[in-house]
């Protein structure tokens, strides 16, 4: 029996891993929440909250660990409990050393941060990834022997980063690949005008939320508002912030099911949020700080929820290959061209 070892992360990386552990029947799954080798993060962690807004601890490590207790899930922390046959990585920006022994695959969970100065000035020095401080340059370490993504799109978005594109597979990504059967819920509001707001100041970039609360209302134009903050966000100020600057029947909602809301909604409103993919799979006007255009080249596959199969099996191949582990991605190669061959390998 195989021994593979999941690092999740946000709520979103946590259930994506979660989906694909469920189609490895038979194999020996434990999860840890992402961590770093280096000394340098652990001081931060250990003496400081400067990384309480990344996965590496904080709210996200909290709400995670609770969710695999909740899920009676397998947890050891670091990896220390076993020697792991393959390693799942959610962010391939910290790749602890010692994980590095086993087979490793990195999952695509959603967008990714826009490519800053910042974004290139830690590559260009050769500094740890994580010190952008955002989620630019995750999926470009070229350090994983796998790469699985959702779309063509980044594919070359990544292999234009600095991974090999000969590792990267388009499968799709699990918890974006079936939009569809958000539009089946029990959310009680429907006919307004959602906006999804991200944790751009929590994570030490600048946002001029009022302007943007000021440009959700007139886009609305009367229609009514629904706001649904980012969980890493200041719900008190947020919250204010709205009330303060849009009429007095706007919804706010710091939790709940995001896509089910946007299934019900009119019209999408976004900052930097994967969710906007949501809005285009359904056919909504959408909104976006990133370009329309260009998202629309990234979107998603739809495969009607086989992602997480099609992952699986290709990670099941690569258990079993005994040759060089850089000899499996030529055999893949014609699978990896095409997302439909991958799916009708399984």
């Amino acid at each position: 029996m195989y021994k593979i070892l999941f690092l999740v992360g946000s709520m979103n990386q946590t259930t994506q891993m979660h989906k694909i552990a469920r189609e490895l029947p038979g194999m020996d799954c434990w999860f840890s929440q992402t961590y770093s080798d280096s000394w340098m993060a652990q001081i931060l962690i250990k003496r400081t909250e400067i990384l309480d807004n990344t996965i590496l601890s904080g709210q996200f490590k909290r709400n995670t660990d609770q969710y695999l207790r909740d899920h009676h899930l397998q947890v050891d922390y670091e990896g220390k409990l076993n020697t792991y046959d393959m390693v799942f990585h959610c962010t391939d920006m910290v790749l602890p050393k010692a994980l590095l022994k086993s087979k490793t695959v990195w999952i695509q969970e959603g967008m990714v941060d826009p490519f800053t100065w910042k974004s290139a000035l830690v590559k260009k020095m050769g500094l740890p990834l994580w010190m952008t401080n955002d989620t630019s340059l995750n999926g470009t370490s070229n350090g994983c022997d796998l790469y699985f993504v959702g779309s063509q799109g980044y594919k070359e978005h990544f292999a234009k980063l600095g991974t090999e594109a000969s590792k990267i597979f388009v499968t799709g990504m699990p918890n974006y690949d079936d939009v569809k059967r958000f539009l089946q819920n029990d959310f009680p509001h429907k006919g307004y005008v959602m906006v999804a707001t991200s944790d751009i100041r929590e994570t030490a970039r600048k946002d001029n939320r009022i302007e943007f609360i000021q440009d959700c209302v007139r886009i609305a134009s009367g229609r009514p508002l629904l706001f649904k903050l980012h969980p890493n966000e200041r719900v008190d100020r947020a919250s204010e912030e709205i009330r303060a600057h849009t009429p007095s029947d706007t919804l706010i909602f710091s939790r709940g099911n995001t896509n089910e809301m946007i299934a019900n909604s009119v019209e999408l409103i976004t900052q930097y949020s994967t969710v906007v993919y949501i809005g285009m799979a359904l056919g909504l006007p959408v909104h976006s700080y990133f370009n329309l255009e260009e998202l629309r080249t990234l979107c998603p596959i739809q495969n009607n929820g086989r992602s997480a199969k099609a992952i699986a099996k290709i990670c099941s191949d690569f258990l079993d290959f005994k040759e060089e582990k850089s000899n499996f991605v030529r055999q893949y190669h014609s699978v990896q061209e095409c997302p439909d061959l991958a799916l009708e390998k399984i």
